[in-house]
């Protein structure tokens, strides 16, 4: 009976998690510790990773521990990217596009929800872009960022400050969900409630997305 109850607390309502991270581990332990944590979290919850590929940097650290611990990896990397010097060889499944647009298109269509751990521009620009997605109602899954050691404190304030300045309405300051932790933070997109105000923007988006699929596969064969 025990057992059961221990199971059923740690299903989650995810199978695959997108995460966003630097492909530079950061000049703090903290920083690697937490892409650890990360990656353990997901193993306990039994979560596959979907991920931009490669084996560098954060990237590198939270694919691993996946993999290792029996959750699916997948890595979705533009071709011109694919050279092991610039990325380090990529664990588990190997997906390439054709370029970055389709990289994010794929890895938001693969996954249930999005994590940022700290990075730099492209991780921000794929932090924001998802955000914005979702904004625009063409998508309703959760986003969050693990803020370690206060390393988001400045974009949180920013967009406080959009907030309050009328740029961004009270009711999407909510699209973005943050904690200290990686544990902390599963917790709180498993609760997360979406807005509904863009249901024909979502849908009109996944019809894109199945001709978007069909194109790709017919460029990478070339």
């Amino acid at each position: 009976m025990e057992e059961n109850k221990a199971a059923a607390k740690a299903m989650s309502r995810f199978k695959r998690v997108c995460v966003f991270c630097g492909s530079s581990t950061g000049k703090r332990n903290c920083y690697r510790d937490a892409a650890l944590d990360l990656g353990q979290e997901l193993v306990s919850k039994k979560l596959d990773l979907v991920y931009g590929g490669g084996s560098v940097g954060l990237m590198g650290l939270v694919s691993h521990v996946v993999h290792r611990g029996g959750g699916h990896v997948l890595g979705i990397i533009p071709k011109t990217l694919m050279n092991k010097e610039i990325t380090g060889e990529t664990v588990g499944e190997v997906k390439p596009v054709a370029d970055m647009h389709q990289r994010k298109a794929e890895m938001a269509r693969n996954s249930d929800c999005f994590i940022a751990l700290p990075g730099g521009y492209g991780t921000l620009e794929e932090l924001l872009e998802v955000i914005t997605w979702a904004q625009l109602g063409i998508h309703d899954k959760p986003v969050g960022l693990i803020n370690v050691d206060g390393y988001y404190n400045s974009l949180l304030n920013f967009i406080d400050k959009a907030v309050d300045d009328g740029f961004i309405s009270p009711s999407q300051r909510s699209i973005l969900v943050s904690a200290p932790n990686a544990k902390e933070l599963v917790q709180k997109l498993e609760e997360y409630v979406p807005l509904h105000d863009g249901v024909v923007a979502k849908v009109k988006w996944e019809a894109e997305q199945v001709e978007l699929n069909t194109s790709l596969k017919t460029q990478i064969a070339r």
